[in-house]
């Protein structure tokens, strides 16, 4: 059986690392005291035990409060198809994995630091949980597992990452009729000075679940929101992006709405990844020049040079479905199979916007995301990325007002098609490396399912019934 996962989320070292450390016995002591008094002060009922599945979409199991602490010993039980998504390998379309394994349960372990009470839910309480397989060895398609292990690796180089979700999201009324087929809106609903209760609501709710809210704001439709959360360094960014995808569900069901990250046209909104590079002990961001001039020094430069080369395979991770991939349309003019892979500082129009300005110092802003995509795959595959450019010395693409030493690398592009993204994903030598053989092979072949599979008309009205 697996062994209760460390991490106490105090410092930068357990924010990063793979938390595979055990936790000593007083450790535990403590942590299970302050827990039992939460339990007790809050009359808790019910424990979530969360996990992601390969979407972003939160799959749990609720126990009896008073059953909490042998589970955290033994862990929950779940089927592992409930976050694998493939209803039935076959064909050996995912040959190192067989379909008893498949259809067996995998182990879901509590990080005790991530336990929070939910405003929004009666009496109930939640922690986030890593998977095992029943053997205890670690779920190598585990989004979270990867992310974790992506920044132990960027941790060993010398570095922390400090980055924040920005999120776009839509609010509908409530439909009146659902069915497996159709889901009927009534118009958007439009939130204004006047009528934030429900804002209001989510925001101080994800603040007392530990995930900060920076900002929120009307968007350029009605109904459509964007909510941007304070940078934390390590796992905590992917964790509260995690929360606010639940917790952004059940506030607007008390309030009669339904939120979606769909525009009314079937596009999706977006998701942004903002990061910087910091130094191991987070004193010092590694983008910003000690001389003051507002551009990347050499080591933001090699990042982004990572991220720029490697955008054709991100781009299938960051939008992962046909109708997430159309925003990309709007760059092209003609019917070609690409787009350029386009940065610069200050440019919200571009796929990586390099912001110099305000007191966080520089940061980039990767925006080939949709709200679609995990957030622990958009972290991880953004680390890996930006990693291989740290250990290269391929050069930057300068922009025109960017004077550099750096020799420029090939201008790369951005697939239009799902199935050419799949492609060059499988092509990446380095994100297949970083992310797992494993992990590789079984999302391809998630994809191709899900695109061999897909109702011609339907997948706005599935992705919505999914993501709501």
């Amino acid at each position: 059986m697996p062994v209760l996962l460390g991490g106490t989320g105090d410092t930068i070292a357990n924010n990063t690392r793979d938390s595979t450390e055990i936790p000593t016995a007083p450790q535990l002591s403590s942590r299970m005291k302050h827990i039992k008094e939460e339990m007790t002060k809050n009359h808790l009922q019910f424990v979530r035990f969360e996990a992601t599945d390969l979407h972003g979409v939160s799959r749990s199991k609720s126990i009896p409060a008073h059953f909490f602490q042998e589970k955290v010993i033994h862990g929950v039980c779940m089927p592992r198809g409930y976050l694998e998504l493939i209803p039935n390998p076959k064909d050996k379309e995912v040959d190192h994995i067989r379909a008893t394994c498949f259809n067996s349960d995998i182990v879901l372990m509590p990080e005790l630091s991530t336990f929070r009470v939910l405003p929004w839910a009666e009496r109930t309480a939640r922690v986030i949980c890593d998977t095992f397989t029943v053997t205890g060895e670690p779920l190598l398609t585990s989004p979270r597992h990867i992310a974790k292990r992506q920044l132990s690796r960027l941790q060993d180089s010398g570095f922390s990452l400090f980055s924040a979700f920005i999120y776009d999201f839509c609010i509908f009324g409530v439909p009146e009729i659902i069915n497996s087929k159709t889901i009927s809106l009534p118009a958007s609903a439009l939130l204004n000075d006047h009528d934030q209760p429900f804002i209001q609501e989510l925001v101080d709710g994800l603040y007392h679940t530990g995930a900060n809210v920076e900002s929120f704001s009307s968007s350029t439709r009605p109904g459509q929101m964007e909510i941007c959360f304070l940078p934390e360094f390590g796992i905590s960014s992917a964790d509260n992006a995690f929360t606010f995808r639940t917790a952004v569900k059940e506030v607007a069901r008390k309030y009669n709405y339904i939120t979606s990250f769909f525009i009314e046209t079937g596009f999706c909104n977006s998701g942004i990844l903002s990061h910087s590079l910091w130094d191991v002990d987070g004193k010092k961001n590694m983008f910003c020049s000690s001389s003051g001039i507002e551009q990347l020094t050499t080591t933001g430069k090699k990042w982004l040079a990572g991220l720029l080369k490697h955008s054709a395979a991100l781009s299938c991770l960051m939008a992962p479905a046909a109708s997430c991939r159309r925003r990309y349309f709007k760059e092209s003019k003609d019917l070609k199979g690409s787009v350029p892979t386009t940065w610069a500082y200050n440019d919200n129009s571009c796929a990586f916007n390099i912001k110099c300005h305000g007191e966080k110092g520089a940061r980039i802003e990767n925006k080939l995301g949709s709200a679609t995509a995990n957030p622990y795959l958009v972290l991880a595959a953004t680390v890996a990325a930006g990693l291989d450019g740290l250990q290269r010395n391929d050069g930057v693409l300068a922009a025109p007002q960017d004077s550099t030493d750096l020799h420029p690398s090939k201008l790369s592009e951005i697939p239009l098609k799902l199935e050419d993204a799949l492609m060059a994903l499988e092509e990446d030598q380095c994100l297949r490396q970083a992310l797992g053989e494993t992990f590789i092979r079984y999302f391809v072949a998630m994809k191709k399912y899900e695109l061999e599979t897909e109702e011609t008309d339907a997948e706005r009205n599935k992705f919505l019934e999914y993501f709501i």
